[in-house]
């Protein structure tokens, strides 16, 4: 007689041991469970015991040109998704091979997808215990600084981050500058200011009540045009962005979920204002989700700019977005899937060919992915001519660094420390006239 124990997610992977000294104790919840098997199976006797993890396919699949309602139709997959074909099996290296059978026949699963792990399953538990009350294992608390550029004056008043903004561009570094008192300011000071016509935004990931969110509402119901483009296919956060673009509906947003078969990754937010008769565009081009939980431990970038072509840039490609029209050129923004790969390997070549003339080249580049078979050959391409190429890839990378007489001036590295590095970079010195992108693409 064989049975399965259904370790329910919502109980903490880790239970605390009661004690009275100072070391705090704990024991992985299956072990707990494990001995405590004869009260679960009371009158039976317990020959062996064996934890595993089974992983499902969550990948959602829309057929997005053939659904009348785009929303129905993910919260009917949505529901699926639990029920979606095992791609993973972790089991324990102690599991015997008549157990191991017996799971694979009852899954349906082949060899290749089985994972012996001599350590604990499921390591995301170990999020558990950074809530312990330890002081000492910890950084020193961080607060964020408000940017220069929108820091009050002398008389302490709140800062017109308008003013601040014409005045010249603003870039800030999340999270040692604060998106509170920047990206939150400006969207909140854009929802009650009477001369600001309309507001444009993206919205990828964001947190529970979040004040972005509220800030579109609050501009709508002060009759202001509000365009919010969700995504509602961002993966795993498909049911939060759902309630989002729902709430944001009620309120009279207009809510677009941007062009079929293409998932809208960019992170912008664009405010239109009269100003003397005449409109000005303000723009925020970030790297980072709008999302005032994750700014506090994700590195990423934002640009603000009051620069009249990038702003008719922003209003070409929120109008393509939102179904108005096809753009096929832009003057500042490299935008996927038509210009970005095209646009980053002419600025490449350029590198190349600079070398190639005896003239200083360097490209550097920041991403969480690198695995575009196009971009890693030009980088090659570029190293063989003598470029110097830096790169910083957080995650997966595929650009190799040990080929002779091919990747000889080719740099990678990875970032791991206190916060996440989230940021995309790409920057060309283009003969001593640097030329520097951010954006939210990653090279895959």
């Amino acid at each position: 007689f064989s049975a399965r124990v259904k370790v329910l997610t919502m109980l903490p992977r880790f239970v605390e041991v009661p004690g009275t000294s100072e070391i705090t104790r704990f024991i992985r919840l299956e072990e707990l469970i494990a001995n405590h098997l004869g009260d679960l199976f009371p009158g039976m006797e317990v020959l062996d015991h064996h934890a595993f993890r089974l992983t499902r396919n969550e990948d959602v699949e829309i057929e997005e040109d053939e659904s009348e309602n785009l929303i129905q139709a993910l919260e009917a997959e949505l529901l699926r998704r639990r029920f979606g074909p095992p791609i993973r099996l972790e089991i324990t290296d102690d599991m015997d091979e008549v157990t191991l059978d017996l799971l694979i026949r009852e899954l349906d699963i082949t060899d290749q997808e089985v994972y012996r792990l001599p350590g604990p399953l499921d390591l995301r538990g170990l999020f558990d215990l950074g809530r312990i009350n330890r002081p000492d294992l910890r950084y020193p608390p961080h607060l964020p600084t408000t940017a220069v550029a929108f820091q009050p004056g002398d008389s302490n008043e709140r800062t017109d981050i308008f003013q601040s903004i014409r005045k010249s561009d603003v870039l800030v570094h999340h999270p040692y500058e604060s998106f509170a008192t920047s990206v939150q300011a400006f969207l909140e000071q854009a929802a009650r200011d009477p001369h600001v016509l309309a507001i444009k935004q993206t919205l990828y990931r964001t947190s529970g009540d979040s004040p972005v969110v509220q800030a579109l509402i609050d501009a709508a119901e002060a009759g202001k045009q509000v365009l919010a483009l969700v995504e509602v296919k961002a993966r795993f956060d498909e049911a939060n962005n759902i309630v989002w673009a729902r709430k944001l509906e009620k309120a009279g947003v207009h809510v677009v979920y941007g062009l079929v078969g293409l998932k809208t990754h960019c992170k912008l937010a664009l405010v239109i204002r009269e100003e003397d008769g005449v409109l000005r565009h303000y723009s925020h081009i970030g790297t980072g989700n709008y999302n005032p939980k994750t700014s506090r431990i994700y590195e990423d970038f934002g640009l603000f700019t009051a620069d009249p072509q990038v702003g008719k840039d922003l209003t070409r490609l929120f109008n393509e977005l939102s179904g108005y029209a096809i753009e096929k050129k832009f003057k500042h923004l490299l935008v996927a899937p038509r210009h970005l790969r095209k646009g980053l390997m002419r600025h490449i070549d350029a590198e190349r060919r600079n070398a190639e003339a005896g003239k200083p080249a360097r490209i550097r580049i920041k991403v969480n992915s690198m695995v575009d078979e196009e971009i890693i050959d030009g980088l090659y391409r570029a190293s063989m001519a003598g470029v110097k190429v830096d790169v910083w890839v957080r995650g997966i990378c595929s650009l190799r660094v040990d080929l002779p007489g091919v990747s000889d001036n080719i740099t990678v590295r990875s970032i791991l420390g206190r916060y996440l590095e989230h940021s995309r970079l790409f920057m060309f010195d283009n003969d001593g006239s640097p030329i520097v992108y951010i954006g939210s693409a990653d090279m895959m």
